[in-house]
């Protein structure tokens, strides 16, 4: 069989959920391509959609939370929000694609694309199964203006809502969020640092800014460096932060201890080999590090859905926080001093979230296709 992913460039997340999952329809013999939809209407498109977003969530959070707030109002309210209204343009290009391609199955990581595919639905075009794929832990405004034929959902404790917003309960699939099959596989830590060529004898610190580079980065570098006595390993990735990565290179030029990094091309290995890490709670890199089941420290949400995110981890002990960057470093520190608490946390992890999730959601689609005989 053959798969279309949609997505777009509005945080890597969504990509990463769709990467993953095209891996593992691979893995069981089929055909899958990730593709950015905007771009049908011009790579141009594409950037200003994402770069936009980007710039928002880091120069601005509380913008982008108060316009995530007025979406939850406007979405109890209409029918169809502008948002929906907006990606009915694309519908268009998006139809003329379909009709030059053809695949088995729609599968949408991201809530654009499902807009514009529902767009379609209501002008009566003609199209195979349509699947989204939640990659938050809430339901995001404006999923209930969708009519996709699957949902996706990244729990069981997310149904309600669901329901609550307006999606009917039979389309509605608690598998949980898809990531990378290489965050599941087991390997010991002193192996996965030999492969990485770090050091076997210190603690090793992870600091991640997500893919958009958001957060109170260099802070927190300086604070989780000083708690631990300037004496772990502290790596830092800072992601799409060209700025941020030029100030902590210059700060700490010379510090053997404090490693910066823009990216990483082996994140699944990196979690393997830390003893912590601090990330903000992006609904992809929460969900990889509880796999991973790492002694895990959520930062600063991008308000909206990831303080939504944070709230589950939380709740589930799978997770610390503080309201402050010098707290989050200092809950670190007493994670890391206690074997019994790392031993909860990790099984928490465990018993939450599916790391077969890929497997799970694939082998769903899958079934779902040969029942209606595509």
């Amino acid at each position: 069989m053959n798969f279309l992913i949609l997505s777009c460039k509005t945080g890597g997340g969504h990509n990463a959920a769709g990467f993953a999952l095209r891996k593992r329809l691979k893995e069981l013999g089929h055909e899958a391509v990730v593709f950015d939809y905007l771009t049908l209407a011009g790579n141009k498109v594409s950037d200003t959609v994402g770069n936009t977003y980007i710039q928002i969530v880091k120069n601005a959070p509380d913008v982008f939370g108060a316009v995530y707030k007025v979406g939850m109002f406007v979405s109890k309210r209409t029918n169809h929000s502008p948002v929906y209204y907006a990606n009915t343009k694309m519908g268009k290009y998006l139809k003329e694609f379909l009709q030059n391609h053809s695949f088995d199955a729609i599968i949408m990581p991201h809530l654009y694309p499902a807009e514009t595919l529902s767009y379609l639905k209501k002008k009566r075009v003609l199209l195979p199964p349509t699947i989204a794929v939640m990659t938050d832990y809430t339901c995001i405004p404006f999923w209930e203006e969708t009519c996709c034929d699957y949902y996706i959902l990244p729990h069981e404790e997310l149904k309600r809502e669901c329901i609550r917003r307006g999606i009917p309960e039979e389309k509605l699939v608690p598998i949980g969020i898809p990531v990378d099959m290489a965050f599941a596989e087991h390997i010991e830590k002193n192996k996965a640092r030999e492969q990485l060529k770090l050091p076997d004898s210190r603690r090793i610190h992870l600091i991640m800014a997500g893919s958009m580079g958001a957060g109170k980065l260099e802070k927190l570098t300086a604070c989780v460096w000083k708690y631990n006595q300037k004496k772990d390993l502290v790596i830092v990735i800072c992601g799409n932060n060209e700025k941020m990565f030029q100030r902590l290179t210059k700060k700490y030029h010379g510090v053997e201890e404090v490693r910066i990094y823009k990216f990483s091309d082996n994140i699944p290995l990196l979690m393997k080999a830390c003893d912590i890490l601090y990330t903000k709670p992006g609904g992809l890199t929460s969900t990889e590090a509880a796999v991973s089941k790492i002694p895990l420290v959520l930062t600063d949400p991008i308000p909206g859905c990831e303080t939504e995110n944070l709230n589950f981890f939380v709740k589930h002990k799978m997770a610390l926080t503080a309201k402050t960057t010098s707290g989050q470093a200092r809950a670190g520190v007493q994670l890391l001093g206690s074997e019994s608490a790392k031993r909860q946390m990790a099984a928490a992890q465990e018993h939450i979230i599916d790391g077969m999730a890929d497997k799970k959601i694939a082998e769903f689609i899958l079934e779902k296709c040969e029942k209606t005989g595509k």
